[in-house]
């Protein structure tokens, strides 16, 4: 993507691995109104592929990008309904 997307709220969950990453997502998403966007930051590499797994498989969010720098993994998910 050209940008990075803007967040409205941002979810620290460095240190932690699976499944409280995912868990911690859900609950923050849940929090939000439609059309807000988290920000996820993570050290926990499985959350790539976790977070993307999710996203696909959840009705109301949109996974819009993923950013590794480093040991450092930003997701960036849109509630969507």
């Amino acid at each position: 993507m050209s940008s990075t997307p803007t967040a409205t709220e941002t979810l620290d969950v460095k240190g932690q691995s699976c499944p409280m990453p995912i868990v911690k997502t859900k609950q923050a998403i849940d929090d939000l109104e439609e059309g807000d966007v988290l920000e996820v930051v993570a050290t926990d590499s499985g959350s790539v592929s976790d977070i993307q797994g999710w996203a696909d498989g959840t009705n109301g969010v949109e996974l819009l990008e993923q950013v590794e720098d480093d040991e450092l993994y930003t997701h960036y998910v849109k509630k969507t309904a």
